[in-house]
């Protein structure tokens, strides 16, 4: 017999689990479907390379939720079920050139004790200029941009800036991190110190948009730190899973979602491993536009035909773009790194790399299909925050990878054979350049190494379909698929033109990051009653998109 439930949730990311979460406290019963062994997505831990080193495989890192309002929410019930954070007073630090390096503290003040003195006012004023406008960018993170309530806000932020400083805030609001960071500081340490972190919003250093994301980034590292899960993020799932189970909720692992049922233009239900499990009220899908639409859909799109109202939006997702790769490597050392400026020896994340045309250089490289030759290296020391990691005295390393191509045409230092693609050999090629490139910072790196674990992009994409070509954010960030146009020109809402089917996760607003926002956002939509689009405003839409 099937199944009958008021939601069916489709993947099990930190947004599907956390929508599951809201749903299931409201007295809904829900069900969640994961085709991984595995709950959670890109949050998980594993003992990678040695027993007792436990690795993070993908996300580590926790400030966007720690900040958001569903930890808000339901911090102290995820807290009684076991997680727990730890924090640092030195979240990051870049290593460049020969030896050197500019470290953040949580304290803005001391942050600018490293600039010049031209620019550690411009920096705090910077800072005070978001302080301004943050409580307005967060709601607008966290609501439908669509909704008309929106209109409102963004009115209501014009009176409060002036004509003038509407103007400005819309002109920042594109501009790319690059030109802000070279119109506003004189000397190399904002550069050298925030670029790197333009690769966290899946953008490069001169993309459009990039520079209010990093002013709002920098804030955050300053506001909230880098914290952990104490012991590994998988206690971060774990806590979610206990939470949806202990309101009634259940989460099923191994179960593929195979195709979503629809019935009088509405989703009835979620197919998985032959069974239909229907849905009473809504079906929630945490997967990227091709998945939804190009997969889940496929079966209703080609018995409705192109008069079905997802028909367009059917067409935009095969247009759906995914950005670069990305790479993971996992080391597990007999000691922590001893970097040669000792103020990195407690930083949460070091990057190495040379300022941002560097950074811009690295990812062109990677965009034309090119190994960069002096790649940005994001270098996580979890131990330094949460020292359960791995055995008494030994720690492990974090690296990310944020400019590598998916399939690999070149080499840019014409040191590495790319013919095979991304073979054992070359994997290993090139984690040892990562390597010896953080080893130029930190020398005792390479007696310490005990073993290493590499994940890529080819390897990302087949632990997770969502990451497509191995982009870990689910899709291109760029200024045209993000915001009101994220996760489709046409469609930027998390309610799909299917009647009682929302989409969620990393490919809608507001986009990638352990953020829980696009979960939570639709979860009280539903609770609220909002239960779909319904006809008359189908029909509006229809009229809409043949004029």
């Amino acid at each position: 017999m099937n199944r009958v439930v008021d939601a069916v949730v489709i993947g099990s990311g930190h947004n599907g689990l956390v929508a599951a979460a809201y749903l299931a406290r409201a007295g809904w019963s829900v069900e969640v479907l994961e085709r991984a062994e595995r709950a959670g997505g890109a949050v998980t831990t594993e003992e990678l390379t040695l027993p007792g080193f436990r690795h993070d495989t993908f996300s580590s890192w926790h400030p966007l939720f720690m900040g958001s309002a569903a930890y808000a929410e339901l911090g102290p019930e995820l807290e009684q079920r076991g997680l727990r954070y730890v924090n640092t007073d030195v979240p990051t630090g870049v290593a460049y050139g020969d030896g050197h390096a500019v470290v953040a503290a949580r304290d803005p003040q001391r942050t600018v004790e490293g600039f010049n003195a031209a620019d550690a006012a411009a920096f705090l004023a910077e800072l005070g200029r978001f302080g301004a406008i943050a409580d307005v960018i967060g709601e607008l993170l966290s609501s439908e941009l669509h909704a008309p309530r929106t209109a409102g806000r963004l009115l209501a932020l014009g009176r409060r800036l002036g004509a003038r400083g509407s103007l400005a805030a819309a002109a920042f609001s594109v501009q790319s991190a690059r030109g802000w960071l070279e119109s506003t500081f004189t000397g190399p340490e904002p550069g050298l110190l925030y670029a790197p972190w333009v690769l966290h919003t899946g953008l490069e250093p001169s993309a459009a948009g990039g520079a209010l994301q990093l002013v709002a980034l920098a804030g955050g590292l300053h506001a909230g730190g880098m914290p952990v899960v104490e012991g590994g993020s998988e206690r971060f799932v774990t806590a979610l899973e206990r939470l949806v189970a202990d309101h009634g909720g259940a989460v099923r692992t191994g179960v593929d979602a195979e195709e979503i049922r629809v019935a009088g233009g509405r989703a009835t239900g979620v197919v998985a491993a032959g069974e239909l499990v229907e849905a009473r009220r809504a079906v929630v899908a945490s997967v990227t536009p091709p998945q939804l639409y190009g997969r889940l859909l496929a079966g209703h799109l080609a018995a409705a035909g192109a008069d079905a109202p997802a028909a367009p939006a059917a067409e935009e997702a095969r247009r759906f773009r995914f950005g670069r790769g990305a790479m993971q490597v996992h080391v597990a050392l007999s000691e922590p790194l001893r970097w040669r400026d000792s103020r990195l020896d407690t930083a949460a994340v070091v990057h190495v790399a040379d300022g941002p045309a560097a950074v811009d250089l690295a990812c062109a490289q990677a965009a034309a299909g090119q190994l960069p030759a002096r790649p940005t290296v994001v270098c996580g020391q979890p131990c330094t925050v949460d020292p359960s990691r791995a055995p008494e005295g030994q720690a492990i390393l974090w690296i990310q990878l944020q400019e590598v191509p998916y399939a690999p045409v070149a080499d840019a230092a014409g040191e590495l054979d790319t013919a095979g693609g991304w073979t054992p050999e070359l994997a290993g090629a090139y984690a040892d350049r990562v390597l010896a490139r953080i080893a130029e910072h930190a020398p005792n790196l390479p007696g310490a190494v005990l073993g290493r674990a590499i994940l890529t992009p080819v390897d990302i994409e087949r632990r997770n379909v969502n990451l497509q070509g191995g982009d870990p954010y689910a899709g291109a960030a760029h200024l045209d698929q993000a915001l009101p146009w994220r996760p489709l020109p046409g469609y930027g809402s998390h309610r799909t033109p299917v009647d009682g089917l929302w989409q969620i996760g990393a490919s809608t607003h507001p986009g990638p990051g352990l953020n829980a926002a696009s979960g939570r956002m639709v979860a009280r939509r539903l609770i609220a009653g909002d239960g779909g689009l319904g006809a008359a405003a189908r029909r509006i839409r229809g009229r809409v998109g043949r004029s």
